[in-house]
């Protein structure tokens, strides 16, 4: 029987995954490998750790659930660490494989060590077989090439709307070969990666555990057995409760659910139950994250770029004391405090408290964007490199979108999407005392306010670090003077 290496990377599961099926289908033995790369444990260009504590622990726990899953069906996962260049040659050679097979990725430093190793494996005249299972929607199916993918996301889900098709995911193996040269591997430490282990804390509100068997657990939960689904749309904005959004993304971005899986959980719903609006923006939430994929292929390294996918020249500062503050919570603008405390506590902030915060650092604030954006890389559980990138170029305002200086009102969006502060005594308890009407600017409490509720605004919650106004106009002048603004 022929051998087949399928070199684990950001598609840790058994569902829907297509180099498994093939190998099957041909007959051969697939050999699960992960190659732990220490490249992913090193540092960002502005110095912080690449992959932090929640990020790796969650890596961590995927790995350790595919190989269970792969034992139980009579296989095992091979876990080596090292370079993939200087360790898959090794194990191609050892094992007798004729053909290894991979994930593609669509970004530089991805793309390096995938062609590392083809360049490591040329020498051995092996077959190499590729496969695209990122995303929904797969680019043979599209209407037009990646290099020609819309500028606009609206133009862009318009176009797919009308002509995209999603595939059928392939099945599940029941039984798998074993595999009888050799097996296991330990699996590395975070202590290893000389990183904390992430404490317990009470405060987080979904405790993420990774691997394939609790993201399909978790989205059993919010679509079937919670019904969640049914009002997604109109809670998707809201910041406090677990089950306010579905949460699939720390799955998604290991590869442990299938976009594909979740689309055909979600038509299955329509047919059973419902068919609404809520129904309708999941899958565009997904064709969202199909948009940023596709757009790194188009755009290439001008994602992490100063100028952005616009090559846009924006005098951005690196003003590390105001981005400290930034980091840790400590701006004077609660929306802002609570989201980014929430991040360093549990690698989590809600959507709508991740485009704020991006707002603030970049119209407000007018820091270098990619210093949020590293942060966001080296601090999220669901860091996803196209997606994270992608959405800072928005926010930031030098990617694709065409309406030119938007920034958030953080005041407003506080009370719009938080009226009675809850999510804000959540995270602040210094604020906890104070009442709706005050909490969401607790800035403008008179002397006699701040004595009733025992909040001292410069003591106990910090005064603001800029004026939202002001400092929005000016930055906005700062594009006014790129002709960025139509």
């Amino acid at each position: 029987m022929s051998r087949t290496l399928l070199w684990y990377r950001t598609d840790l599961r058994i569902h829907d995954h297509e180099a498994l099926h093939r190998a099957l289908l041909s007959h051969s033995l697939p050999i699960p490998y992960y190659c732990v790369d220490p490249r992913h444990f090193g540092s960002t260009s502005f110095g912080f750790p690449k992959t932090g504590s929640f990020r790796a622990q969650f890596l961590l726990e995927s790995i350790t659930d595919l190989r269970h899953s792969l034992r139980q069906r009579g296989s095992d996962l091979i876990v080596e660490s090292g370079l993939p260049e200087v360790m898959i040659p090794k194990i191609v050679q050892e094992l007798h494989i004729e053909t290894i097979t991979w994930s593609v990725a669509t970004t530089a430093e991805e793309l390096a060590v995938e062609n590392a190793v083809k360049q490591a494996l040329l020498p051995l005249h092996r077959k190499i077989q590729t496969y695209w299972d990122t995303t929904l929607l797969h680019p043979e199916d599209l209407s037009f090439t990646l290099d020609s993918t819309p500028e606009l996301f609206t133009h862009f889900r318009k176009r797919i709307q009308r002509d995209g098709m999603v595939r059928p995911c392939w099945p599940t193996p029941s039984q798998l070969p074993s595999l009888v040269d050799r097996v296991g591997g330990e699996l590395p430490t975070l202590e290893d990666w000389g990183l904390p282990i992430p404490q317990p804390d009470s405060r987080r509100v979904l405790p993420f555990c990774g691997g394939e068997t609790t993201g399909l657990q978790r989205l059993n939960d919010y679509i079937w057995r919670g019904d969640r689904l049914r009002s997604y749309k109109e809670t998707r904005n809201n910041m406090l409760n677990p089950d306010d959004s579905t949460k699939f993304s720390p799955w998604l971005s290991y590869g442990c659910l299938s976009p594909r899986y979740i689309a055909a959980e979600v038509t299955t719903y329509e047919q059973e139950r419902v068919k609404n609006d809520s129904t309708y923006w999941l899958i565009f939430e997904l064709w969202w994250r199909d948009y940023f994929r596709f757009m790194s292929v188009k755009h290439g390294n001008n994602l992490f770029k100063l100028g952005g996918l616009q090559q846009l020249r924006l005098p951005w500062k690196q003003d590390w004391q105001r981005f400290e503050q930034w980091c840790q919570g400590y701006t004077g603008f609660p929306l802002v405090d609570a989201a980014m405390r929430e991040l360093r506590v549990t690698g989590w902030i809600s959507n709508r408290g991740r485009q704020n915060v991006a707002s603030f650092l970049t119209k407000n604030l007018g820091i270098d964007w990619r210093m949020g954006a590293e942060w966001f890389e080296s601090v999220l559980i669901d860091y996803d490199v196209c997606s994270n990138w992608g959405n800072w170029n928005y926010t930031a305002g030098v990617g694709n979108d065409g309406r030119g200086f938007r920034w958030f009102n953080i005041t407003k969006q506080s009370k719009d999407y938080d009226p009675q502060g809850d999510y804000l005594r959540y995270w602040l308890p210094e604020l906890a005392s104070l009442p709706a009407a005050y909490i969401h600017e607790p800035s403008k409490l008179t002397q006699e306010q701040q004595l009733r509720y025992g909040v001292r605004i410069g003591l106990h919650y910090p005064k603001p670090i800029v004026d939202l106004f002001a400092s929005a106009k000016a930055n906005e002048r700062h594009y006014e003077s790129t002709g960025a603004i139509h």
